[in-house]
């Protein structure tokens, strides 16, 4: 389908020596009516990756991919991963049509993890490890001045080389021994600059991830990241910026057509 390529009009009057009423006619007729996935299966989808991202006007727009084969299985327009109702229309389909996943790869947006617990209560949570490096990064400052700080940024720092049980057992040493040293002071000070807020952020979202961070070192097929996702959705919106003059009732259809046609 020529509106998922990424062209604008003029390219695809080169390509296809169309006038440009007729692919106007062709591209509005094809927004008319969503794909057909009434055929759909679900159940064989075990390890999955689910991420949101933004668009114009904070938009919203979500997706669901299998991990094992980068593949998307589900995706949808005006999602909001604060709203437990667009999660609940996001997902209930899925579960309806028997989704059984083992695990699910996440950003760590709270909401999204407690409604995945309440919908699927055996699946495993594995928080995305990029994210936590990313966020406490950021938190702990490029070049901190502070001594916990710093320290705390080189057990940041290790959390992508993490691939093996050994090197998991000696970050959680190190942070262990971060968090006898600097974690219950740094919890005590009545300080609310940024610095010491943030730090304090850092810590608290640290000790509320270890739980979810190394699944992945005990199965395989389960990913440790949403990256595969993230670049998903920079093509998505790298085509999308060729079709951003389609009317509101427009664009979901085309979303849909884009998640059936270019799953990969």
């Amino acid at each position: 389908m020529w509106l998922t390529e990424g062209y604008s009009i003029r390219q695809l009057k080169h390509f296809s020596h169309h006038h440009e009423r007729k692919l106007r006619y062709i591209i509005n007729r094809s927004l008319n009516t969503y794909p057909d996935q009434s055929h759909k299966s679900y159940l064989p989808h075990k390890y999955l990756i689910f991420d949101g991202t933004f668009l114009f006007q904070r938009k919203g727009i979500a997706a669901l991919m299998d991990s094992q084969y980068n593949t998307i299985i589900s995706g949808k327009y005006g999602i909001s991963e604060s709203s437990q109702k667009d999660l609940y229309l996001f997902f209930n389909p899925l579960k309806h049509y028997q989704l059984n996943p083992r695990c699910f790869t996440v950003d760590g947006n709270p909401n999204v993890i407690r409604f995945l617990k309440i919908m699927w209560p055996e699946a495993i949570i594995q928080r995305c490890v990029i994210h936590i490096q990313r966020q406490g990064l950021m938190w702990c400052r490029q070049n901190p001045k502070r001594l916990d700080a710093r320290k705390l940024r080189n057990i940041f720092l290790q959390i992508p080389k993490i691939i093996t049980h050994g090197q998991r057992d000696i970050f959680l040493s190190d942070f262990d021994a971060w968090e006898k040293r600097y974690g219950s002071k740094l919890q005590a000070t009545p300080e609310k600059g940024w610095i010491t807020s943030d730090l304090k952020r850092a810590r608290s979202m640290l000790l509320k991830a270890i739980p979810n961070m190394f699944h992945f070192l005990d199965d395989p097929f389960i990913s440790k990241s949403t990256n595969s996702l993230e670049g998903y959705f920079a093509r998505l919106k790298n085509h999308y910026r060729h079709h951003r003059g389609l009317s509101p009732h427009k664009r979901p259809i085309y979303f849909d057509w884009y998640f059936f046609l270019k799953n990969r």
